[in-house]
């Protein structure tokens, strides 16, 4: 379970986002990581379960505290949450996994398509045009209706080579559809947040399959 400390650290943090502060206070960094790992380790465990993957580890699910503030107009040197990525390897599966974000105002369970590629949109938007009766008993299914909402940019008009007036246009001019669940605090450091976000997970499954399908089936 998450720890009140690991929520009380993150809090702390944002306030005073400093490389003197995270340094002086290394210790409770120390053990809000150990605290986080902890977490990943019984969810991947879990999911490994209903997940035919190969091996993957703890730590290739974590991505790294610190920013990357080369190109960001933000300079503060770390990120506010603690975040993790489970898929065949970890973070680094390159396919459409489920996204964990741990925040001081709660979480999100979150996954499918967020950085898709013009060769990806292109095949995403051509299985609307062709099928999109596989994508849409996903998201009409009163289970996962219930349980995610539905995020993402899309375009302002038809995508190239569509009629505005397609009658699954709301689909076709997707670029990002991203789905999320949020968790209040409570639920966070309740002893079963992990039970919580694998039974996510297992509403979400189907829709990260028909992505990882549609994108990675010749891989």
């Amino acid at each position: 379970m998450i720890t009140q400390d690991t929520i009380s650290f993150l809090i702390d943090l944002q306030e005073n986002n400093n490389r003197e502060w995270f340094h002086a206070n290394k210790s409770r960094y120390e053990t809000a990581k150990a605290n986080f790992e902890g977490f990943v380790e019984q969810t991947l465990n879990q999911i490994m379960q209903f997940e035919n993957w190969g091996p993957t580890s703890v730590k290739s699910c974590i991505f790294r505290i610190n920013r990357d503030v080369r190109f960001s107009a933000n300079k503060s040197p770390y990120k506010n949450y603690f975040s993790a990525a489970f898929g065949n390897g970890g973070r680094h599966s390159e396919k459409i996994d489920y996204y964990i974000h741990l925040q001081p105002n709660g979480a999100f369970l979150g996954g499918g398509m967020w950085a898709a590629t013009p060769e990806q949109l292109a095949k995403y938007r051509q299985e609307i045009d062709y099928n999109p009766e596989d994508l849409k008993a996903i998201l009409n299914n009163e289970t996962f209706k219930n349980y995610f909402t539905i995020s993402g940019d899309r375009l302002k008009t038809a995508p190239k080579g569509y009629d505005k007036n397609h009658p699954e246009i709301e689909l076709l001019a997707r670029k990002q559809l991203f789905v999320m669940h949020s968790f209040d605090n409570e639920e966070l450091i309740h002893i079963d947040f992990s039970k919580k976000v694998v039974e996510g997970c297992k509403i979400m499954k189907p829709f990260n399959q028909f992505f990882n399908q549609l994108f990675f089936e010749n891989d």
